[in-house]
């Protein structure tokens, strides 16, 4: 296969990604220890480069560009997913810079890995093949099993990383073998092929169920689904902050891109199929998620688990199967990504000594003492919780809806359900953060850079719950619908 100029101006911004981590993993031998932060201040140029070669494509009104052969198509439901992983991504990156100094795992490897996710991550939103989206999704996952471990002589670190590396192999085995299947029925691993393939077949071999759910299963590792959620809470846990916050906004994103690219597109002919196999996956991801971070003493594994029915809710988008279900979760992960990193950065700010801000109760009278950290928190908690007038609330407004215009009433109605118990361990923070008296004295962080993310967080909370109309265009969009 011969690469032309159009194939390198196709992955031009994942170049500008990956060529600029080579470079500056030699910067890092030349700057000391003291002046690791340059790292970070390099990586968010090479980000607003990347993020402006992503732009100027759709300026030239060329969308949709195929390459390679169409294992690479950039279209505009690529670019909008690809502003979320930019967005995350800058925003982890600054949530780092004070962080990694105070836990004294202030290293240049640190910028380069989360770096190297994004590469993967961009590759993902614009593969149109299911092996360049495999390549993707490996890509952005090894970088961040070495950060899940990156505090080395921490053995919840350790712990956490290890499981998570060992369930990720199996899932990508699972993976690979549903893909061999669907190219062994099909003909062809391209997403169009296979959705003419199965268009025009007589009759569906019962062996396409065997590789829907082999492909489910390792899609669904990536998003934390149940029942292969097991390695979410450790690893959350385990992480250092920011990489948590990392995980549960920028590598679910990608793996719900894979959802519309092979389900929506791919498996279009076969819906019925599928459909329940994912509605019985959102459901469980839904119960398990919003009943068991009840339970959780540390708020980063509430946050896990809440992260887990959160999947759940954007899957509902998926199962609709539709352009308005399939905007509605774009939707609905942008408006996560805000409130997710918002609420992760009062956590690095919370996070001064030791163990400070990871226990629930660590927020017990924080009200009391510091009026305005507590409404900021506030504000995050009601959004995760889907209480008007937050993005939150709009975010699975949209969803529910979708799922209604396709006659999914029940469905909807469930969700609603698990939404109102999910509010129970939300209201729990409030209500220790605002009806108990503190106890302990609160020692805070305060970076310039955290308070920027939770102050854009914050005004992206509230302005996207009061005027949403704007990105909700943007995403109708994307998918045709205007």
């Amino acid at each position: 296969m011969m690469i032309g100029i159009n194939d390198i101006l196709a992955i031009l911004p994942e170049l500008i990604v990956a060529g600029s981590v080579c470079v500056l993993l030699l910067v890092d031998f030349l700057i000391g220890k003291e002046n690791k932060a340059l790292m970070g201040y390099l990586s968010l140029a090479v980000i607003f480069a990347a993020a402006i070669a992503t732009w100027s494509m759709t300026r030239s009104g060329s969308l949709p560009v195929d390459a390679f052969n169409g294992m690479i198509s950039v279209d505009k439901i690529a670019v909008f997913f690809k502003v979320i992983f930019f967005i995350a991504t800058a925003l982890t990156i600054m949530l780092s810079l004070s962080y990694i100094k105070d836990k004294n795992i202030n290293l240049g490897e640190y910028y380069a890995l989360l770096l190297f996710s994004l590469t993967g991550m961009m590759i993902t939103a614009s593969s149109s093949d299911l092996l360049s989206i495999y390549l993707g999704i490996e890509l952005m996952s090894l970088p961040i099993y070495a950060l899940v471990g990156f505090r080395v002589r921490d053995g919840r670190a350790n712990e956490g990383a290890m499981k998570y590396v060992i369930l990720g192999a199996f899932s990508s085995a699972v993976m690979l073998f549903g893909i061999s299947f669907i190219y062994g029925l099909t003909g062809t691993t391209e997403i169009s092929g296979i959705a003419e393939a199965l268009r025009s077949a007589d009759a569906q071999p019962a062996a396409l169920g065997i590789a829907i759910v082999m492909l489910v299963a390792g899609f669904g590792f990536k998003i934390a689904g149940v029942p292969f959620h097991m390695w979410a809470p450790d690893a959350y846990e385990a992480a250092p902050t920011p990489i948590t916050a990392f995980m549960s906004v920028a590598a679910k994103t990608a793996a719900f891109v894979v959802f519309v690219r092979v389900f929506v597109d791919g498996f279009a002919p076969i819906v019925e199929q599928w459909q329940l196999i994912l509605t019985v996956l959102a459901i469980l991801s839904m119960l398990v998620g919003n009943t068991v971070a009840i339970a959780q003493t540390n708020i980063k594994r509430m946050l896990a688990y809440s992260s887990i029915g959160h999947g759940g809710y954007a899957l509902l988008g998926i199962i609709a199967a539709t352009p308005e279900g399939t905007s509605s979760v774009m939707f609905y992960l942008l408006v996560y990504a805000f409130m997710n990193l918002g609420i992760f950065g009062v956590i690095v700010m919370m996070n001064r000594d030791k163990s400070g801000g990871e226990l629930i109760t660590d927020y017990t009278g924080l009200a009391k003492k510091n009026g305005a950290l507590a409404l900021v928190m506030l504000i995050f908690l009601f959004s995760l919780a889907g209480i008007p007038p937050t993005a939150g609330f709009m975010g699975k407004f949209y969803v529910f809806m979708a799922l209604i215009n396709e006659g999914m009433v029940w469905l909807a109605v469930v969700a609603v359900i698990f939404s109102a118990v999910a509010a129970y361990f939300y209201i729990r923070v409030i209500m220790l953060m605002y009806m108990k008296e503190p106890e302990r004295e609160f020692s805070y962080a305060r970076p310039l850079s955290v308070l920027i993310v939770i102050t854009i967080s914050l005004i992206a909370v509230i302005l996207l719950g009061v005027l949403p109309d704007r990105i909700i265009e943007l995403a109708e969009k994307a998918v045709g619908i205007l």
